[in-house]
């Protein structure tokens, strides 16, 4: 009886971590996908696949990055299954958060490389520390540092050129 209880126990406290942390998990999904239906479907599903594979889970200290590594997955297939599909013409009906932002830096973030643009996402978006962000990518504490100091770099020297070097030169 005390493998059921373990399981049960297992899968509430996943259920009230998720409840805690929606509108973070949100955020992450919608930093990757710029669109609140793909962000929407991203998490629905990656609670799902967590609900599912939780049993795979080995330290429940780390549940909340082991969802957000599958969150992070999910995105990531999402924006290949967008690439692969044609683009309308079509004019939303609402403004998105993230479009409310300054274009300027979407466009910037947009640009850099894949390894710098998911540090930025992770650190500044996702609001993670140095520390997760290493265990969530797998890498070093110090590759974080430095891709997010490379990032950092290409962003001010990209706004300031963009914008004329007066709007962003104090970054």
């Amino acid at each position: 009886m005390g493998i059921f209880q373990n399981k049960n126990r297992k899968k509430d406290q996943f259920l009230a971590m998720v409840t805690n942390e929606k509108i973070y998990l949100y955020k992450m999904a919608f930093g990757y996908l710029r669109h609140e239906k793909d962000a929407l479907e991203a998490v629905d599903e990656s609670i799902f696949l967590g609900l599912v594979h939780l049993r795979k889970l080995k330290k429940e200290e780390y549940m909340k990055t082991w969802l957000i590594r599958i969150l992070i997955n999910e995105c990531k297939r999402i924006l290949r299954e967008r690439s692969r599909l044609v683009v309308s013409e079509e004019v939303p009906d609402t403004i998105s958060p993230y479009q409310e932002t300054d274009l300027a830096l979407r466009m910037s973030v947009e640009a850099l490389p894949e390894e710098l643009k998911e540090i930025i996402l992770l650190r500044y978006y996702g609001d993670l520390t140095v520390k997760d962000t290493a265990e969530l990518l797998s890498i070093p504490q110090g590759t974080v540092a430095t891709r997010t100091k490379k990032a950092l770099s290409l962003l001010k020297e990209d706004l300031t050129k963009e914008e004329g070097g007066k709007l962003y030169e104090n970054c």
